[in-house]
């Protein structure tokens, strides 16, 4: 693995996004996580899992810079893969809780709100969906993940603004569980998994996937149409224009 870090104890997994300052996301490391992922839930070892990130970032979403660059077949396999890590996350059995430990919009935001539970690290970080201003189509299937959590009046404005919020204002509105100072986010994850993991395992992970039936339906359905409606738009002229004057402004500040 090049780009996450793996480890199990005391039946937890861990997987620890690594690349670079900010983790963010292009096809490798969202293949990488994917079959992290795959594993912890084929392993009856493994009790729940724990994702999360590295100081100040959980992860900054996709990586616009690469991702610009990549040829039609490239876009097209990374929108696949990233759509079939989002429903794997989401039909993860087992207690998943995700320690974010820093700012995670638009695709981190996304990965974040597969799991059972958030813990977010104290500070002036962000988190929300901001891929609309972008110029990038949000599926039907992501707006029903959304408002599980936040309810429809305010997946449905905040998804058309492109709202970023703080993680007390996260909090306030039911897209995160808890704020922690950011030395205590791994404990307060454990916690949580062990929490959720004393329940009888059949019960627990059978009632999570009926209360997650309508979201799952919503993902598999005409998941090849919402991938090409997506791409579409990642195509068009004026998404092009947009996504290469955010890429200078990234260029400018790294530079």
């Amino acid at each position: 693995m090049n780009f996450i870090k793996v480890n199990t104890e005391d039946h937890i997994t861990h997987l620890i996004l690594d690349r670079g300052k900010s983790n963010a996301l292009h096809l490798e490391m969202v293949e990488e996580i994917y079959e992290a992922v795959r594993q912890a839930q084929e392993d009856p070892a493994v009790e729940g899992l724990i994702l999360t990130g590295k100081e100040n970032f959980f992860t900054s979403g996709l990586d616009l810079i690469t991702l610009y660059h990549y040829d039609e077949e490239q876009m097209s396999t990374f929108w696949k893969k990233f759509m079939s890590l989002i429903h794997l996350l989401t039909a993860f059995p087992k207690p998943f809780v995700s320690a974010i430990t820093g700012h995670s919009p638009a695709g981190g935001c996304v990965m974040a709100i597969a799991s059972d539970y958030r813990i977010m690290a104290e500070g002036e970080y962000i988190i929300g969906l901001n891929e609309v201003p972008v110029g990038i189509i949000v599926p039907e299937s992501i707006f029903e993940l959304y408002r599980f959590w936040i309810g429809s009046k305010h997946a449905y404005q905040f998804l058309l603004t492109g709202k970023l919020l703080k993680p007390n204002e996260a909090l306030k509105v039911g897209l995160i569980d808890e704020v922690v100072p950011a030395n205590q986010i791994q404990t307060t994850a454990i916690r949580q998994i062990k929490l959720l993991s004393q329940f009888e395992k059949n019960a627990w992970r059978a009632s999570k996937l009926n209360f997650r039936k309508s979201v799952l339906d919503k993902m598999e359905l005409n998941n090849e149409a919402i991938v090409e409606q997506v791409l579409t738009q990642w195509w068009s002229p004026k998404t092009r224009v947009v996504l290469k004057t955010i890429i200078d402004n990234l260029t400018a500040k790294k530079g």
